[in-house]
């Protein structure tokens, strides 16, 4: 029985993640001459001996117009139906479009439940690298229909982000309908140019980025450059560019300079699943400001976050709550979950654990780091 888990070394596995505006027309209709030319460069990298992964959004914008729905529902019994129904039709493009060239594609639909516990997450890395290795390309959507807001990755920005971690991915790709990172909006600032490569996202970059990109999408800029962080911290390298760009794929997989890339670190670290969860999961309750020093030991020596090195607390968060990390400058440099509350956190900052064990009242944090590093991720 072969080893599925495993991956032999001239193997390079690519995702790519195109969005609802790409695949999906202003009426909900699928664009078929779109899915013919993904098929076509589909069949073209793996010839180039790159396996493919492709995360797919599209179900809900698929299913709204067979529902006699003009607008994307607010409702959740809405959405769950209109993905339902839209699941079928987005599945049988791809199996339509890529058949003729002789590929078979896959349906894998996922919830955080898949992937939050280690043995789930195992199992759902072990069929994604099986169907790879019986050269299937497997399309991975969310599972909208029996998701809820509890368990929702929340946009396929971060799934794809995941799914790339999960496999231990040689690259990973965004097609969106930007054809890359701009430093401004380039539909409001005629200055804006774009970024042609990224080796740190900072905060000036994270609060440049807008919202959702179309009606039909969930996700915009801000929650790339987020799966670009996590992913850039995995020694991922992802390049975000236009699905409309011609034959995108093969020269992205070429070397060659399309859209924005955004350079993996070098080595690469290992996330684990619960890791995964902290970086990309619900969005942080706070955040922790920290001095020069306490941002070294996290960075450079690999310890713990204690509360001597805290200078500022910020948001209503309570113990076991996820929060930022910023170094003096307000950069978010690390993201934790935290063992204190915020009223907690603000009598304990700055202080000593031999101060701490001291006070009656603060006694209790002594004995432990405020950010633990098995659960902390560092970005930078």
């Amino acid at each position: 029985m072969r080893d599925t888990a495993a991956r032999t070394s001239d193997e390079k596995i690519v995702v790519v993640k195109i969005g609802s505006s790409t695949l999906v027309d202003e009426h909900g209709q699928v664009r078929r001459d779109y899915f013919a030319a993904l098929a076509r460069q589909v069949r073209a990298v793996r010839e180039a001996g790159w396996s493919p992964i492709i995360v797919s959004s599209g179900a809900i914008a698929c299913g709204l117009p067979l529902m006699g729905l003009a607008k994307r529902p607010s409702d959740m019994p809405s959405l769950q139906a209109a993905a339902s129904v839209g699941q079928n039709v987005l599945a049988a493009a791809y199996a339509e479009s890529f058949a003729p060239l002789g590929i078979v594609t896959s349906q894998v639909l996922l919830t955080r439940h898949d992937t939050a516990r280690r043995s789930a997450y195992l199992h759902a890395r072990d069929a994604l690298l099986a169907l790879v290795s019986y050269r299937v390309v497997p399309v991975v959507n969310e599972n909208d229909t029996t998701s809820v807001e509890q368990i929702r990755f929340g946009d396929n920005d971060t799934l794809s982000a995941l799914v790339s971690c999960l496999v231990k991915a040689d690259l990973s790709v965004i097609f969106s309908d930007v054809d890359g990172l701009y430093t401004a909006n380039p539909a409001t600032d005629p200055t804006a140019r774009k970024i042609d490569s990224v080796d740190r996202i900072d905060e000036a970059m994270l609060a440049s980025a807008g919202g959702a990109g179309s009606s039909v999408g969930t996700g915009g800029m801000i929650t790339k450059l987020k799966a670009a962080r996590v992913l850039m911290t995995a020694g991922i390298p992802l390049v975000i560019c236009s699905g409309a760009e011609p034959d995108a794929l093969p020269r992205i997989v070429a070397g060659k300079p399309v859209g924005t890339r955004f350079a993996g670190r070098a080595p690469r670290h290992e996330i684990t699943n619960y890791k995964l969860w902290i970086a990309l999961g619900d969005a942080a309750k706070g955040a922790l400001s920290v001095d020069d020093g306490a941002r070294a030991a996290l960075v450079d020596g690999g310890k713990s976050l204690l509360c001597v090195g805290v200078t500022g607390a910020h948001g209503a968060f309570e113990a076991g709550d996820i929060v930022d990390i910023k170094d003096a400058h307000g950069h978010v440099f690390a993201r934790g979950k935290v063992s204190a509350s915020f009223d907690e956190v603000e009598l304990a900052r700055g202080h000593s654990s031999a101060q701490m064990a001291s006070n009656r009242l603060l006694a209790p944090l002594a004995e432990k780091p405020l950010v633990h590093r098995d659960e902390l991720v560092v970005f930078d």
